[in-house]
């Protein structure tokens, strides 16, 4: 065989292995991407059937409803206009809370419930921590602007 033979089998054969990772890695990351998808997009059928994805809006008024053994908890996900029933069984996040946003990851099950895995709540754009919240004020009151943040500037610092 000779020399450049040699190199293009060699390149040939870093070019199919380069080729073969990159197919790995691009069905890994399919495999494990959640679309967001609104309530009413799934009330249409637009939501992938017995696949993960992501649903968020706002919690329902009066829709929280807890199970005696404390962990499985069923509420409404509505984004104004369609509204779907939500399973989830574990812990939920401290901001979690009727009519504040919360986005969960899940699946569809046939009654059409969305059974979730994961349920994340959501804060408003406006929040700040409360020690920035304070440099802010005081910055501010240092400039003669009588503006105080939304978020509570007094509030005592937490010790650990």
């Amino acid at each position: 065989m000779k020399s450049r033979h040699k190199k293009l089998a060699l390149i040939g054969g870093a070019l199919a292995i380069i080729g073969i990772i990159a197919a790995l890695v691009l069905n890994a990351l399919n495999s494990n991407i959640a679309l967001y998808i609104s309530p009413t997009e799934v009330a249409e059928g637009k939501a992938p059937q017995g696949k993960l994805f992501r649903i968020g809006g706002l919690v329902k008024e009066g829709s929280i409803q807890r199970q005696a053994d404390g962990v499985t908890i069923s509420f409404i996900i509505t984004d104004t206009a369609k509204d779907i029933p939500v399973a989830y069984k574990g812990i939920l996040p401290d901001l979690f809370k009727e009519g504040k946003g919360a986005v969960a990851q899940g699946k569809l099950d046939g009654s059409g419930t969305f059974v979730a895995t994961e349920v994340l709540a959501k804060h408003d754009e406006n929040y700040m921590p409360p020690e920035a919240a304070k440099a802010v004020g005081d910055a501010q009151a240092k400039s003669g602007s009588k503006h105080v943040s939304p978020s509570s500037a007094s509030q005592p610092k937490a010790s650990y």
